[in-house]
Protein backbone atom coordinates (compact mmCIF):
# COMPACT_ATOMS: atom_id res chain seq x y z
CA UNK A 1 0.00 0.00 0.00
CA UNK A 2 2.86 2.56 0.57
CA UNK A 3 4.32 1.66 -2.67
CA UNK A 4 1.20 2.48 -4.01
CA UNK A 5 0.56 5.65 -2.24
CA UNK A 6 4.46 6.63 -2.88
CA UNK A 7 3.95 6.15 -6.42
CA UNK A 8 0.77 8.00 -7.14
CA UNK A 9 2.15 10.78 -5.07
CA UNK A 10 4.89 10.86 -7.73
CA UNK A 11 2.62 11.15 -10.22
CA UNK A 12 0.50 13.71 -8.81
CA UNK A 13 3.50 15.94 -8.38
CA UNK A 14 4.80 15.34 -11.54
CA UNK A 15 1.66 15.87 -13.36
CA UNK A 16 1.46 18.90 -11.54
CA UNK A 17 4.61 20.73 -12.07
CA UNK A 18 3.34 19.83 -16.25
CA UNK A 19 -0.20 20.85 -15.65
CA UNK A 20 1.14 24.98 -14.96
CA UNK A 21 -0.46 25.85 -18.60
CA UNK A 22 -3.80 26.61 -17.47
CA UNK A 23 -5.26 29.74 -19.48
CA UNK A 24 -4.07 33.28 -18.02
CA UNK A 25 -1.87 34.02 -15.06
CA UNK A 26 -2.63 33.32 -11.56
CA UNK A 27 -4.41 35.36 -8.87
CA UNK A 28 -7.37 38.00 -8.72
CA UNK A 29 -8.20 40.20 -11.75
CA UNK A 30 -10.67 40.50 -14.53
CA UNK A 31 -12.02 37.74 -17.01
CA UNK A 32 -13.25 40.40 -19.39
CA UNK A 33 -16.00 41.94 -17.48
CA UNK A 34 -15.93 39.00 -14.93
CA UNK A 35 -13.70 39.13 -11.52
CA UNK A 36 -11.42 35.79 -11.47
CA UNK A 37 -9.49 33.89 -8.61
CA UNK A 38 -7.53 31.11 -8.32
CA UNK A 39 -8.64 27.93 -6.05
CA UNK A 40 -6.10 27.27 -3.63
CA UNK A 41 -6.16 23.51 -3.46
CA UNK A 42 -5.72 22.73 -7.18
CA UNK A 43 -4.79 25.86 -8.52
CA UNK A 44 -7.88 26.18 -10.79
CA UNK A 45 -8.77 29.72 -12.09
CA UNK A 46 -12.28 30.50 -11.47
CA UNK A 47 -14.58 33.34 -12.88
CA UNK A 48 -17.43 34.98 -10.71
CA UNK A 49 -20.68 34.66 -12.55
CA UNK A 50 -22.67 37.94 -11.15
CA UNK A 51 -26.04 37.07 -9.97
CA UNK A 52 -28.89 38.38 -13.01
CA UNK A 53 -31.59 36.74 -14.70
CA UNK A 54 -31.89 34.37 -18.59
CA UNK A 55 -33.97 32.89 -20.60
CA UNK A 56 -33.34 28.70 -20.00
CA UNK A 57 -34.14 26.39 -22.30
CA UNK A 58 -34.48 25.95 -26.15
CA UNK A 59 -35.14 28.71 -28.22
CA UNK A 60 -35.30 27.33 -31.55
CA UNK A 61 -36.91 24.78 -33.80
CA UNK A 62 -34.00 22.71 -32.93
CA UNK A 63 -35.30 22.34 -28.92
CA UNK A 64 -35.92 19.02 -27.55
CA UNK A 65 -39.16 18.57 -25.67
CA UNK A 66 -37.05 18.00 -22.52
CA UNK A 67 -35.33 21.76 -23.50
CA UNK A 68 -39.16 23.10 -22.70
CA UNK A 69 -40.95 24.79 -22.07
CA UNK A 70 -38.69 27.73 -22.15
CA UNK A 71 -38.46 29.83 -18.59
CA UNK A 72 -36.88 32.86 -17.08
CA UNK A 73 -34.87 32.16 -14.24
CA UNK A 74 -33.04 34.23 -11.64
CA UNK A 75 -29.72 33.47 -10.43
CA UNK A 76 -27.73 34.64 -7.18
CA UNK A 77 -23.94 34.93 -8.04
CA UNK A 78 -21.30 32.02 -8.06
CA UNK A 79 -17.76 31.29 -8.96
CA UNK A 80 -17.12 28.53 -11.93
CA UNK A 81 -13.73 26.60 -12.94
CA UNK A 82 -12.67 28.32 -16.26
CA UNK A 83 -11.73 25.20 -17.40
CA UNK A 84 -12.77 21.20 -16.86
CA UNK A 85 -10.61 19.62 -14.53
CA UNK A 86 -7.10 17.94 -15.51
CA UNK A 87 -5.62 15.17 -15.45
CA UNK A 88 -3.01 16.79 -13.15
CA UNK A 89 -5.66 18.50 -10.69
CA UNK A 90 -7.37 15.43 -10.67
CA UNK A 91 -3.98 13.33 -9.40
CA UNK A 92 -3.51 15.98 -6.79
CA UNK A 93 -6.62 14.71 -5.00
CA UNK A 94 -6.18 10.93 -5.68
CA UNK A 95 -2.41 11.19 -3.87
CA UNK A 96 -4.16 13.09 -1.10
CA UNK A 97 -5.96 9.67 -0.92
CA UNK A 98 -9.40 11.27 -1.05
CA UNK A 99 -9.97 10.81 -4.69
CA UNK A 100 -10.41 6.64 -6.90
CA UNK A 101 -8.21 6.52 -9.58
CA UNK A 102 -10.50 7.16 -12.93
CA UNK A 103 -12.19 4.24 -14.10
CA UNK A 104 -9.64 3.68 -17.02
CA UNK A 105 -6.28 5.21 -17.77
CA UNK A 106 -6.68 6.07 -21.30
CA UNK A 107 -8.83 8.17 -23.68
CA UNK A 108 -10.12 6.79 -27.33
CA UNK A 109 -6.83 6.73 -29.29
CA UNK A 110 -4.20 7.24 -26.08
CA UNK A 111 -3.62 4.28 -24.32
CA UNK A 112 -1.69 6.11 -21.47
CA UNK A 113 -3.49 9.21 -20.96
CA UNK A 114 -4.40 10.23 -17.34
CA UNK A 115 -0.73 9.08 -15.86
CA UNK A 116 1.03 10.72 -19.18
CA UNK A 117 2.36 14.40 -18.62
CA UNK A 118 2.13 15.10 -21.85
CA UNK A 119 -1.82 15.24 -21.02
CA UNK A 120 -1.53 17.07 -17.79
CA UNK A 121 -3.66 19.53 -18.87
CA UNK A 122 -6.37 17.81 -20.86
CA UNK A 123 -9.17 16.98 -19.53
CA UNK A 124 -9.28 14.21 -16.94
CA UNK A 125 -12.37 11.36 -17.96
CA UNK A 126 -13.31 7.94 -17.37
CA UNK A 127 -14.80 9.53 -13.89
CA UNK A 128 -18.38 8.80 -12.24
CA UNK A 129 -20.57 11.43 -11.10
CA UNK A 130 -19.58 10.41 -7.56
CA UNK A 131 -16.03 10.65 -7.86
CA UNK A 132 -16.69 14.23 -9.84
CA UNK A 133 -18.88 15.28 -6.69
CA UNK A 134 -15.92 13.97 -4.47
CA UNK A 135 -13.23 15.84 -6.11
CA UNK A 136 -15.07 19.06 -5.85
CA UNK A 137 -15.63 18.40 -2.53
CA UNK A 138 -11.93 18.03 -1.66
CA UNK A 139 -11.34 21.03 -3.51
CA UNK A 140 -13.47 23.04 -1.38
CA UNK A 141 -16.18 23.18 -3.95
CA UNK A 142 -19.29 21.45 -5.77
CA UNK A 143 -20.63 20.78 -9.04
CA UNK A 144 -23.01 23.11 -10.56
CA UNK A 145 -26.64 23.44 -10.84
CA UNK A 146 -28.15 22.44 -14.44
CA UNK A 147 -29.61 26.36 -14.28
CA UNK A 148 -25.81 27.82 -13.23
CA UNK A 149 -24.18 26.08 -15.77
CA UNK A 150 -26.61 27.38 -18.93
CA UNK A 151 -26.57 30.62 -17.30
CA UNK A 152 -22.72 30.65 -17.70
CA UNK A 153 -23.01 29.56 -21.06
CA UNK A 154 -25.56 31.72 -22.57
CA UNK A 155 -25.43 35.36 -20.38
CA UNK A 156 -28.24 37.08 -20.45
CA UNK A 157 -29.04 36.73 -24.16
CA UNK A 158 -30.58 34.19 -26.36
CA UNK A 159 -27.91 32.87 -27.43
CA UNK A 160 -27.93 29.09 -28.89
CA UNK A 161 -23.74 28.41 -28.20
CA UNK A 162 -21.50 29.76 -26.04
CA UNK A 163 -20.05 32.02 -28.42
CA UNK A 164 -23.25 33.33 -30.04
CA UNK A 165 -25.91 31.69 -32.99
CA UNK A 166 -22.78 30.55 -35.53
CA UNK A 167 -22.44 27.24 -35.93
CA UNK A 168 -19.62 25.40 -34.27
CA UNK A 169 -15.94 25.46 -36.39
CA UNK A 170 -12.85 23.83 -35.34
CA UNK A 171 -11.71 27.54 -34.65
CA UNK A 172 -14.56 27.65 -31.71
CA UNK A 173 -14.89 24.21 -30.30
CA UNK A 174 -13.59 20.34 -30.43
CA UNK A 175 -16.93 18.25 -31.58
CA UNK A 176 -17.78 16.05 -34.55
CA UNK A 177 -14.72 13.63 -34.41
CA UNK A 178 -12.45 16.26 -35.95
CA UNK A 179 -9.92 15.88 -33.31
CA UNK A 180 -10.72 12.20 -32.55
CA UNK A 181 -10.05 12.79 -29.23
CA UNK A 182 -9.90 14.89 -25.98
CA UNK A 183 -7.92 18.33 -26.87
CA UNK A 184 -5.88 20.58 -24.05
CA UNK A 185 -8.04 22.73 -21.70
CA UNK A 186 -8.71 25.95 -23.06
CA UNK A 187 -7.81 25.36 -26.15
CA UNK A 188 -10.68 27.96 -28.03
CA UNK A 189 -10.57 31.13 -26.39
CA UNK A 190 -12.77 32.25 -29.15
CA UNK A 191 -15.82 29.70 -28.11
CA UNK A 192 -15.64 31.39 -24.64
CA UNK A 193 -19.06 32.28 -23.49
CA UNK A 194 -20.12 35.88 -22.15
CA UNK A 195 -18.75 35.35 -18.98
CA UNK A 196 -15.08 34.28 -20.26
CA UNK A 197 -15.60 30.27 -19.41
CA UNK A 198 -14.26 27.75 -21.83
CA UNK A 199 -14.59 24.68 -23.16
CA UNK A 200 -18.47 25.03 -22.72
CA UNK A 201 -19.01 23.13 -26.04
CA UNK A 202 -17.45 19.95 -26.81
CA UNK A 203 -14.59 18.49 -25.66
CA UNK A 204 -16.13 16.59 -22.72
CA UNK A 205 -19.67 16.52 -21.37
CA UNK A 206 -20.03 17.41 -18.05
CA UNK A 207 -21.23 16.23 -15.28
CA UNK A 208 -23.85 18.26 -13.24
CA UNK A 209 -25.47 18.46 -9.85
CA UNK A 210 -29.14 17.89 -10.63
CA UNK A 211 -31.14 14.58 -11.08
CA UNK A 212 -32.86 14.80 -14.30
CA UNK A 213 -36.18 14.59 -15.63
CA UNK A 214 -37.78 15.45 -19.35
CA UNK A 215 -40.12 17.69 -17.36
CA UNK A 216 -38.71 19.23 -14.83
CA UNK A 217 -38.73 22.44 -16.82
CA UNK A 218 -42.57 22.66 -16.35
CA UNK A 219 -42.43 22.97 -12.85
CA UNK A 220 -38.96 24.79 -11.93
CA UNK A 221 -38.70 27.66 -9.66
CA UNK A 222 -37.97 30.53 -10.59
CA UNK A 223 -35.02 31.18 -8.71
CA UNK A 224 -32.25 29.28 -7.99
CA UNK A 225 -33.26 25.97 -9.66
CA UNK A 226 -31.15 22.69 -8.35
CA UNK A 227 -33.29 20.12 -9.91
CA UNK A 228 -35.61 17.60 -9.06
CA UNK A 229 -35.23 16.27 -5.28
CA UNK A 230 -35.70 12.82 -5.71
CA UNK A 231 -34.68 10.87 -9.01
CA UNK A 232 -36.96 9.40 -11.53
CA UNK A 233 -37.85 6.17 -12.42
CA UNK A 234 -35.05 5.31 -14.22
CA UNK A 235 -32.49 5.12 -11.61
CA UNK A 236 -29.78 8.04 -10.66
CA UNK A 237 -29.99 10.04 -14.01
CA UNK A 238 -27.96 13.18 -13.20
CA UNK A 239 -27.62 15.93 -16.02
CA UNK A 240 -24.56 16.38 -18.42
CA UNK A 241 -24.37 19.37 -20.29
CA UNK A 242 -21.97 20.85 -23.21
CA UNK A 243 -21.53 17.91 -25.54
CA UNK A 244 -17.94 16.10 -26.48
CA UNK A 245 -15.59 15.80 -28.55
CA UNK A 246 -17.50 13.32 -30.62
CA UNK A 247 -20.75 14.96 -31.01
CA UNK A 248 -22.74 16.75 -33.50
CA UNK A 249 -23.98 20.61 -33.60
CA UNK A 250 -27.18 19.93 -32.16
CA UNK A 251 -25.73 18.54 -29.11
CA UNK A 252 -23.31 21.67 -28.28
CA UNK A 253 -26.41 24.20 -27.64
CA UNK A 254 -26.40 25.52 -23.99
CA UNK A 255 -29.70 24.78 -23.96
CA UNK A 256 -29.35 20.47 -24.57
CA UNK A 257 -29.69 18.32 -21.89
CA UNK A 258 -28.33 14.80 -21.55
CA UNK A 259 -27.95 12.59 -18.86
CA UNK A 260 -25.66 9.62 -17.65
CA UNK A 261 -25.77 7.14 -14.30
CA UNK A 262 -24.39 7.88 -11.14
CA UNK A 263 -23.31 5.09 -8.90
CA UNK A 264 -26.43 3.77 -6.86
CA UNK A 265 -24.27 2.66 -3.87
CA UNK A 266 -27.06 0.85 -1.98
CA UNK A 267 -27.68 -1.33 -5.55
CA UNK A 268 -26.08 -4.96 -6.00
CA UNK A 269 -22.51 -4.42 -6.37
CA UNK A 270 -22.50 -6.39 -9.60
CA UNK A 271 -25.26 -4.81 -10.89
CA UNK A 272 -25.16 -1.56 -13.57
CA UNK A 273 -26.71 0.31 -11.36
CA UNK A 274 -23.91 0.26 -8.42
CA UNK A 275 -21.18 0.99 -11.25
CA UNK A 276 -22.82 4.29 -12.73
CA UNK A 277 -21.35 5.18 -15.95
CA UNK A 278 -17.80 6.75 -16.69
CA UNK A 279 -16.49 7.27 -20.27
CA UNK A 280 -14.40 8.90 -22.51
CA UNK A 281 -16.47 11.61 -23.28
CA UNK A 282 -17.46 12.78 -19.91
CA UNK A 283 -15.42 15.06 -17.11
CA UNK A 284 -16.74 17.95 -15.04
CA UNK A 285 -16.17 21.47 -14.00
CA UNK A 286 -16.79 22.71 -9.74
CA UNK A 287 -18.62 26.06 -9.08
CA UNK A 288 -18.43 27.46 -5.66
CA UNK A 289 -21.07 30.02 -3.74
CA UNK A 290 -20.37 33.66 -3.41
Amino acid sequence: MKRILTFMLAVAMLLAACGGNQPGGLGTGDVGNAKEKTASKDKMKMVFIAGGSFQMGGLTDKAQPDEEPDHKVTLKGFWLDQTEVTNAQYALCVAAGVCEIPRELKSATRPNYYTNPEFADYPVIYVTWNQAKTYCEWAGRRLPTEAEWEYAARGNDFRNFPWGDADPTEELANFGYKNKDTVKVGSYPKGASPFGVLDMAGNVWEWIADFYSPTYYQKSPAENPTGPDKPGPNGLQMVVRGGSWADDIVELRVSNRGFALAQNLEADKLSNAYAGQANDRTGFRCAADE
